[in-house]
């Protein structure tokens, strides 16, 4: 199934100039407009010339502005449901906020299980599976999801390591070889410290999977496989948080499907670690 406008948009939304992200902002807010009004009426109100906005359609992978208006008018529903998020206001309730958080989270879900693509959780699943080693690298906030997916994989067949070091870090990732796989988050794609990471691991030969929220970062372009993660940004609450979930959910995935391809030695790698951990239990 092809990729909404509305998900197109998040994932290259980083990459756009300040006047492409002017008429993306736009779109989002206006869809029901949007898809029924010509091209020039759209330039004129945003003060731009036709051309501009006929480039910006080409940038989104139309031919031009008569086949993006066809999928606008198909996907105005999708639009229209999910476009503009309500933020927290001062005088909302404590409810009103959780419940806010609660739909950002269910909607940031939503968004990134439809760009989960068959093919990229094999070919993860497959590069996991036939490697000797498992690494997980993050820093900063990114480090938390490393760390939980650490803690995840630790109970499987498979050597993991992680460290909260990043200097530590750089040293694991020096004796990354060609028969390890290196698991890289970063919620921009774009931390220099992370990039780092990911080129000195492309150098060894490991296989790469990212996962990262900007589709067109640096960081993506270094992975074999490369998982997005969509979120919406409410305010007082960074989108980087928001999309922490969906990070989280696709190591999950990744972690069961691992598990099925060695189920007899994952089975047993748990009995061990809960046999060990019910031994501290009151």
């Amino acid at each position: 199934m092809a990729v909404s406008i509305r998900l197109q948009i998040k994932t290259m939304y980083n990459d756009f100039s300040p006047k492409e992200q002017a008429i993306a902002d736009y779109i989002l807010e206006n869809p029901s407009k949007v898809a029924h009004s010509s091209i020039s009426d759209l330039a004129n109100e945003l003060e731009i010339a036709d051309s501009t906005f006929f480039q910006f359609t080409k940038k989104l992978g139309f031919n031009g502005f008569k086949n993006f208006k066809i999928a606008m008018l198909i996907q105005e529903n999708d639009l229209s449901a999910f476009s503009i998020h309500e933020n927290i206001q001062k005088d909302d309730t404590e409810l009103t906020m959780a419940q806010k958080v609660f739909d950002s989270n269910i909607s940031t879900l939503t968004d990134t299980r439809k760009l989960l693509k068959e093919q990229d959780l094999k070919q993860a699943g497959n590069m996991i599976n036939n490697s000797n080693r498992l690494f997980f690298f993050g820093v900063g906030g990114s480090e938390i999801v490393a760390a939980d997916a650490y803690h995840k994989f630790l109970r499987s067949s498979i050597t993991v390591l992680h460290s909260t070091d990043y200097h530590i870090q750089l040293m694991e990732v020096s004796l990354l070889t060609n028969n390890d796989c290196a698991i890289i988050v970063s919620h921009t794609g774009r931390s220099k410290e992370t990039i780092c990471i990911a080129k000195i691991a492309k150098e060894s030969g490991a296989k790469i999977i990212v996962i990262t929220s900007q589709a067109n970062s640096p960081l993506a372009k270094l992975g074999d496989v490369v998982f997005i993660s969509i979120s919406e940004e409410t305010e007082f609450r960074s989108e980087a948080l928001a999309s922490r979930i969906a990070q989280l959910s696709i190591i999950d995935s990744l972690y069961v499907i691992f598990r099925f391809f060695n189920q007899e030695k994952s089975e047993d790698s748990i009995s061990k670690v809960r046999r060990v951990i019910s031994g501290i239990k009151e």
